[in-house]
């Protein structure tokens, strides 16, 4: 790690090694030990569960056997935290299903209609969670309709058939749960603690990219905030994980003051920018260079204090811990450093709401199909469907994800054909039908832990599972179960082709409509005055800039800004918000002239839909206030507003895009 000091970097004693190596990602790379000891603890479970599940004779025991591979994670914790929300979710959708069904049943377009609402309520109440709450609305979405709609025609039987689904999901949590723990279980803390030590060596290469002007430094600060969404889901799987409350405190504090690096180090590459702009009109050289020096200063304490807590994240409360640190930034970064938890996070609910009416209609739809058909066993492909439209409602660009899945939807369904009539009836014995799975949940094992191929390995363990139709008593009706197969496959089919006829805008529109609400906010920052208001507000913005990062890319250029701009002029806006009260009056004048002029700012474009310059008044307030300032007394309150003053005019006049 990095520290900065007059334009030259030097190694400070936290930091062992002054250059971080890159990090190179091969994603055609053969697995490595860990990978594949994952993928033989997940088989190993779900083998034991499929067992359990045909000894107790459950009519779908191959749900079980697909179960271990929805919750199995490669940290222990992770599997922990999705098994009980699964649970939970599990058992709601069948309690809505044993209701349901005997009201519903002998009117089966309300009924469908009644499922799709259903569906549309619990995937936006999934979409509004980021941590593993949301397994048990996405659960309970699609749970309704698998065990509804087989049972349409022995509705005197919804229970028995609900309790048993309970069973064969419960199997293969608990499974998979038990295996995870017992046979060489990865702990939470560890790996969070090495995420953690990656992120901060990308700080590092950011701040080093920074001081030598490197290109890119662009790079850098975009992996970090799209890096930060990753370690906010392993801070909540810690709690399941350890014996103490202290290591969770200690993650999210080390998780606010890596909030508060990336606006420090965004500030000083545009101060530094400045500094280095001999043609640009810039504000006094000075108060750039007094700028650059308190944020150095911000930077290498935050940075040091980052790699105490770093280290203090242990899974026993007994373990030793560390010296902690007594150094804190000053100014504006001791204050509250905000974590986008509960009502600070943003949910864009137009969004969400589209994506979840998406998934609804395109269940009913699918149910309208099979009604008018009159196909007695259509329900089960309906139910199929059910599952993969709830899963698409939760990705933004369908149109990849489609492909990726169609073409592998293809392939399970060849080698589960192949399964099914050539190898299961050979199966003579459990361990010879465990070693002929082996090959194919394997491979899923393995798939599951590739970035990008979760969701796909999820919905392959499901087709593979219930296309292979493993019972208890095998079925040699081919022409029956080759059509039910196509009839499956077809409903698979359905979900993609769905998902990109329903959203053919995809994560550009997203993007915009994150970059839009940070301008809202930060219209209403510059005006509010509330502190715990401007606490949410920066947390709020932190959270949407974490979003925004993966949807780059599906900009092609043509988005209005990468979101960095706006968390840095948020920042120094709530920075000025805080200060006014202690500033005297000759000094809050101005500054609220500052602020009255970019909260006009950013209402007008949001009016004009696109970027536009700031106003000459601007500059010429800073400077005012500048110049009051230099006769305050409280030198630390002064040099605070001054930095935030400084960073905030040098990033509307050199980091904005003009039509």
């Amino acid at each position: 790690m990095y520290g900065i000091f007059a334009g030259r970097l030097h190694c400070p004693s936290y930091a062992p090694n002054c250059r971080p190596p890159r990090r190179i990602t091969i994603m055609a790379s053969w697995p490595h030990a860990r990978q594949w000891l994952f993928s033989l603890k997940a088989f190993a479970a779900a083998m034991l569960a499929l067992y359990i599940a045909l000894s107790f004779g459950l009519p779908r025991p191959y749900w079980a056997m697909a179960t271990v591979y929805f919750v199995s994670n490669p940290l222990t914790g992770a599997t922990r935290s999705k098994a009980a929300y699964r649970v939970a979710g599990t058992m709601l959708g069948a309690m809505a299903a044993v209701i349901t069904v005997p009201q519903l049943v002998n009117m089966p377009i309300v009924l469908m209609g009644a499922i799709a609402l259903w569906i549309m309520a619990l995937v936006y109440l999934s979409l509004l969670q980021r941590t593993p709450r949301s397994y048990v609305f996405l659960l309970a979405a699609y749970t309704l309709p698998i065990v509804a709609l087989p049972a349409v025609m022995q509705p005197a039987d919804i229970f028995d058939i609900a309790v048993a689904r309970i069973e064969e999901i419960v199997i293969g949590i608990v499974c998979a749960s038990l295996v995870g723990a017992i046979v060489f279980p990865a702990k939470v803390a560890p790996a969070l603690r090495e995420r953690a030590r990656i992120w901060l060596d990308d700080a590092a290469a950011w701040a080093s990219d920074i001081v030598a002007a490197n290109p890119r430094a662009a790079v850098s600060r975009h992996r970090l905030a799209a890096d930060m969404l990753a370690l906010d889901q392993l801070i909540v799987h810690l709690s399941f994980d350890i014996e103490s409350q202290q290591a969770v405190d200690h993650a999210r504090a080390l998780r606010g003051r890596m909030s508060r690096l990336m606006p420090v180090l965004s500030g000083l590459e545009s101060v530094l920018q400045a500094l280095r702009d001999t043609r640009a009109p810039r504000l006094p050289r000075l108060a750039l260079e007094q700028a650059a020096a308190l944020l150095t200063t911000r930077h290498a304490i935050l940075m040091r204090a980052c790699a105490d807590l770093r280290q203090r994240i242990v899974d026993r409360p007994d373990a030793p811990q560390g010296k902690p640190s007594m150094s804190e930034p000053p100014g504006s970064a001791t204050g509250h450093e905000p974590e986008p938890e509960g009502d600070t996070l943003h949910h864009d609910h137009a969004m969400l709401v589209f994506g979840a009416v998406s998934a609804g209609l395109a269940v009913f739809c699918a149910g309208l199909l099979w009604i008018f058909s009159g196909w007695e066993d259509g329900g089960g492909p309906v139910a199929v469907s059910a599952i993969a439209c709830c899963f698409f409602a939760t990705i933004d660009e369908p149109r990849p994800v489609a492909r990726s899945f169609v073409r592998w939807a293809a392939i399970c369904l060849l080698i589960s054909s192949f399964y099914l009539f050539m190898v299961v009836p050979h199966a003579q014995t459990f361990e010879t039908l465990a070693g002929m799975l082996s090959v194919p949940y394997l491979g899923i094992g393995l798939l599951i832990q590739r970035p990008g191929f979760n969701l796909i390995a999820m919905l392959l363990s499901v087709n593979t599972a219930s296309f292979a139709n493993v019972q208890t008593v095998y079925d040699a009706n081919f022409v029956g179960l080759f059509n039910t197969n196509l009839a499956n496959a077809a409903a698979m089919l359905f979900a993609p082709l769905w998902a990109m006829l329903a959203r053919p805008f995809g994560a550009h529109v997203a993007a915009q409509r994150l970059i839009r609400a940070s301008w809202q906010d930060l219209a209403r920052a510059a005006t509010w005055r509330a502190a715990d208001a401007h606490t949410r507000v920066g947390a709020g913005m932190l959270d949407r800039l974490g979003q925004l990062m993966p949807r780059l890319g599906a900009g092609g250029g043509r988005l209005a800004s990468d979101g960095f701009t706006e968390l840095q002029i948020g920042y120094c806006t709530l920075t000025l918000q805080r200060a006014l009260p202690s500033l005297p009056v000759s000094a809050r004048k101005p500054v609220r002239r500052v602020l009255g002029i970019v909260a006009r700012h950013f209402r007008a474009r949001i009016k004009a839909g696109h970027t536009v310059e700031a106003p000459d008044a601007l500059h010429a307030w800073i400077e005012t206030s500048l110049v009051q300032l230099s006769a305050l007394q409280d030198r630390a309150l002064a040099a605070d507003v001054q930095c935030a003053l400084v960073v905030l005019g040098v990033t509307l006049q050199t980091h904005e895009k003009t039509d």
